[in-house]
């Protein structure tokens, strides 16, 4: 495993009931299951360094949620980059769960470090609140009496213990990284915290009123993480404003490679390299091209046909889909629809000449 990418995407061994989100440092109870030892487990797990190690030893049931938390994560990588040439998918036959795509320190890189690190930060955090960890439970800061805009307000429920999950989360996805010295360490770490405050920035107060006829004499509030879509649309945001940097000459922080954009803050991404433009498929770069892709015919964005298809032109081929229509609401509580026959025609980005794989020279 090449020493840049960290260790805890590293993707499951191939099986007939293995997925290629599956990551092997995330799947625990595969190897608990085999041998019945966290110690055993851990020690199959590759890639991981010592501190890693020692946590997920530690920690076993810890892992089985971020492993639950991958998938989640991936996902909404996925849904974030949909209409994108690089469209943050999973090589099912690549060592690491995106290939060589984060060998590059483009914003890409960036931003799956950033999306990564906060989904274990809302895994971990979730655990914590639905009592499946030992070592931690609700936010135990969150006791006694406070008051907000609305008045005073007791401490009650299950308040997510989000600095548990942040904590977690620095000491074991930041490992691998502070054993590097190099500038890809550095980004890393930057993008790592930049994705755990991300969480953190998406708490609210929620609140249950008690009173006759919820008369709101008296309030109990909790906190609680919003849903994980608001953390990526944030990202996304930041993925789209992220800074271009250089090392400064010491070594030990960045500075903006154009003297025009603004000092990034510990809230933005950071990359030093640009981004391939992702169109034809290039084994160097991970790069799996844009022939095939569906493409928007009307769109004047990044899913035009224009855009999506590198100019190389598309193919139109109409199909037959089911869809509801006429549907009614009918009093109380139900909508009925029926089930119509559309006719929708699906535009496909065209192959380049040479649609095998290439190798940059």
């Amino acid at each position: 495993l090449d020493s840049r990418l960290n260790g805890l995407w590293t993707t499951c061994p191939r099986s007939p009931h293995s997925s290629p989100r599956c990551l092997c440092a995330f799947a625990p109870r595969r190897y608990m299951g085999a041998v019945g030892s966290s110690r055993v487990m851990c020690d199959n797990v590759p890639g991981l360094v010592s501190r890693q190690r020692q946590l997920c030893q530690r920690h076993p049931e810890a892992m089985r949620s971020i492993g639950l938390g991958v998938a989640e994560w991936t996902a909404e990588c996925q849904h974030q980059f949909r209409q994108h040439r690089w469209n943050c998918n999973t090589l099912h036959r690549d060592r690491s769960l995106f290939g060589r795509v984060l060998l590059r320190s483009s914003q890409e890189s960036a931003f799956v470090y950033a999306i990564s690190s906060a989904g274990v930060v809302f895994a971990i955090t979730r655990a914590c609140s639905q009592g499946e960890l030992k070592s931690c439970s609700c936010d135990p800061k969150k006791k006694g009496s406070a008051k907000d805009n609305k008045g005073h307000f007791d401490w009650g429920g299950c308040s997510d213990n989000v600095d548990y999950g942040v904590k977690f989360a620095r000491a074991f996805v930041d490992a691998k990284e502070r054993k590097g010295k190099d500038a890809r360490a550095l980004m890393n770490l930057h993008n790592n915290r930049a994705g755990r405050k991300a969480v953190k920035r998406f708490l609210k107060q929620e609140c249950k009123c008690h009173g006759v006829s919820g008369s709101c004499t008296l309030r109990t509030c909790w906190l609680a993480m919003a849903d994980f879509r608001k953390t990526g649309d944030y990202l996304w945001r930041k993925y789209n404003g992220a800074i271009q940097v250089v090392m400064n000459q010491d070594g030990t922080g960045f500075t903006v490679a154009n003297k025009k954009f603004k000092k990034p803050t510990k809230n933005d991404l950071v990359y030093f390299e640009s981004s391939p433009d992702y169109c034809i498929r290039d084994r160097d770069i991970g790069s799996l091209g844009t022939a095939g892709r569906v493409c928007n015919q009307t769109s004047h964005g990044m899913d035009s046909c224009e855009v999506m298809c590198c100019g190389r032109g598309y193919d139109t081929s109409r199909i037959n889909r089911m869809t509801k229509c006429e549907c009614k609401f009918h009093w109380c509580c139900a909508v009925r629809c029926q089930d119509c026959l559309e006719v929708v025609d699906i535009h496909t980005c065209k192959a380049p000449k040479s649609a095998g794989w290439i190798a940059q020279t």
